[in-house]
Formats: structure tokens, C-alpha cells, sequence
């Protein structure tokens, strides 16, 4: 991959929430909109630097840190992916995976109650929540840096999309992009946080592929809007896949496709790869169902596997940024 150079404008190098840094360094991760461009270049090269600790089988560096997994919904790629990030780095892991079920929240304890006194044994808290805003909240009120894993049906997923964004800059530019989100948006963390960080570039286009029942909700569109970054809404995922750079899939579930429309008619499969640039990138956060054949797992272009490893590179990082104090 060729060198990229990056110049931020101001506009762009101040994109950050307050709660987003602590003298320059990260605080918590929340949200996608508190990265800016020199943070993610930093983030990205520790990342790469993560990948060659892990050829050597890891360190020892973080062996007197905690790391505490809180869970209110299930996802076993991403919880296992923080405790191996953890495990690498030489820290430890307290976890649970059924949080809502299995913690005081079952007899009326509060998340910020909850925070209060998992922060008091651990230096680091990933939590995924069942509320949108939910790990928002444990941050505001927690002593330790609070990392999102996914909150609400429709709020953000940072680091997927941190992630994914690496997987892209691993293999081409980021600036001119184009880039086809597709499946069911309008829910999509991965793709909601995706798009935002794409709008942190220059001239780079979005195209949202989805039934229009279930597109783009109007707060990304306007973000996108507000910071100069084209996007177009396409309900055929035919008109646009010869033309972009990334093909970005995600999920649609049967029981909310209206109408004569199926989740096969936005399915990548062996026709629509045939349409596809020669050189496109195709990824998909997974777990998988109907919109992404097994055909396509051979092709040289499917980088989804890839992701996924990437992104114990991503968050051994991540970590690191947050729990060093110098």
C-alpha cells in the first residue's frame, strides 16, 4: 500500500467531543463523530504495530491492568475479540456476556450504579447495552475510560467501524473513496458509525443501498450534508455496484422487507460479482445470513475474514491509547 498523506483542515482536525480526550489522548469511546484524523492515524499505526506483538505471541506490558467485559446483550465475536485484545497485551479479564439477565439490573439497579462499582475493580470497561445511549451514560459517570461494544437497536458500534475503516486503509487511500453500504440501515450501528467516520475525508462518496422503508435515518444524512460529503440513496443494488471502490454489506431481516422486495435482491453473490470492480474491496461486520453468499468467500476481493482479525489489531490499540497515562 502506498504512503498516505493526510492535512487536516482546522474544521477537521477539531472534530472532537469534549469526553472524548484527556490532554490530548483518548478518554472514553463512545462515539464515532469524537475521532479525528490525526487520532485515527495514530490509531492506526499502533495497530499495525499490535500486529507484529501478536506474531511474537504478545506482551507483557499491561500484565497489572483489568479489563472488565459488561454485556447486556450477547455478541461473542466482539467480546472475545476484547478479552483475546486484552490477553495479548498481558492484562486480565473479569467478563460477563448476559449482563440484563445476570447482573443487579434483574432486581432494578441503574447502569450508572452498576459502572460505579465495576470501574472499582477494573482500569477499563467495554460495555455493550441494550439502550441506545446506554454506554454514553456509564461514561459520564465512570472513573475508568468506558469503551462502546454496541448500544441500542440503531445507536453506534465504534470500533467495528474503527475496524473496518483500518481494513480499508491497509489496502488503498481513504480520500476519493466510494463506498456502497448496503442492507438494513436504518438499525445498522455498523453502518451508522461507519458513514461517520468516512465523512471525516475528502471526497469521498457514500452510496446507502437499502429498501427505502428501511434506509439512512435523516440525523447521518444531515451530518453528512453538514460536512460537505456526497451520498446518494439507491434502491438497486444494481445501479451502483460497478462504481465503487468498497462494497460495505450488512444484514436484512425477512420479517422487515414490505412489499414485493426480498433480501436476495441485495445479496452479494457470483452474478453481482461479476459487476463489481476488479479491484473493489468487500466487507461485512458478520455474523452473516442470506445477503452474503459462501461463493464469495473465495474471491480475492472478500476481506471480511481479514476484518476480523484486524479488529484484535484495532482494539489492542485502542486499549493501549487508553490506558497509558504518559
Amino acid at each position: 500500500m502506498k504512503d498516505q498523506v493526510f492535512i487536516p483542515d482546522a474544521q477537521r482536525s477539531g472534530r472532537a467531543e469534549p469526553m472524548a480526550t484527556r490532554e490530548g489522548k483518548l478518554k472514553h469511546v463512545i462515539e464515532s463523530q469524537q475521532f479525528t484524523v490525526p487520532l485515527l492515524m495514530e490509531l492506526f499505526d499502533r495497530s499495525r504495530g499490535m500486529e507484529r506483538v501478536v506474531e511474537r505471541g504478545g506482551t507483557l506490558d499491561y500484565q497489572n491492568r483489568i479489563m472488565a467485559t459488561l454485556f447486556y446483550t450477547p455478541s461473542t465475536r466482539t467480546r472475545l475479540s476484547f478479552e483475546a485484545a486484552m490477553q495479548r497485551l498481558g492484562g486480565r479479564v473479569v467478563s460477563t456476556e448476559h449482563a440484563r439477565e445476570f447482573s443487579s439490573e434483574i432486581e432494578g439497579e441503574n447502569v450508572e450504579d452498576t459502572i460505579h462499582i465495576v470501574g472499582s475493580y477494573s482500569d477499563v470497561i467495554v460495555i455493550r447495552h441494550h439502550e441506545e445511549g446506554g454506554a454514553k451514560r456509564a461514561a459520564q459517570v465512570s472513573h475508568v475510560p468506558v469503551i462502546n461494544a454496541g448500544d441500542g437497536d440503531g445507536g453506534q458500534h465504534p470500533t467495528q467501524a474503527l475496524l473496518d475503516l483500518y481494513t480499508i486503509y491497509r489496502e488503498r487511500p481513504l480520500d476519493g473513496l466510494s463506498v456502497a453500504i448496503i442492507g438494513e440501515l436504518d438499525k445498522g450501528r455498523t453502518a451508522r458509525s461507519l458513514a461517520y467516520l468516512l465523512a471525516k475525508f475528502e471526497r469521498v462518496k457514500i452510496c446507502f443501498v437499502s429498501p427505502p422503508e428501511l434506509q439512512m435515518k435523516p440525523d447521518i444524512l444531515e451530518y453528512l450534508e453538514g460536512h460537505g460529503v456526497r451520498y446518494e440513496l439507491e434502491p438497486d443494488i444494481d445501479r451502483i455496484i460497478g462504481e465503487v471502490d468498497v462494497v460495505y454489506q450488512t444484514r436484512i431481516r425477512p420479517e422487515r422487507v414490505t412489499g414485493l422486495r426480498s433480501p436476495q435482491q441485495y445479496a452479494i453473490n457470483s452474478a453481482v460479482l461479476r459487476k463489481m470492480k476488479p479491484d473493489a474491496l468487500i466487507l461485512h461486520p458478520l455474523p452473516r445470513t442470506v445477503e452474503l453468499d459462501k461463493s464469495v468467500d473465495e474471491d480475492p476481493r472478500a476481506l471480511y475474514f481479514r476484518q476480523a482479525v484486524n479488529g484484535l489489531y484495532v482494539r489492542m490499540a485502542l486499549l493501549t491509547m487508553l490506558l497509558d497515562k504518559e
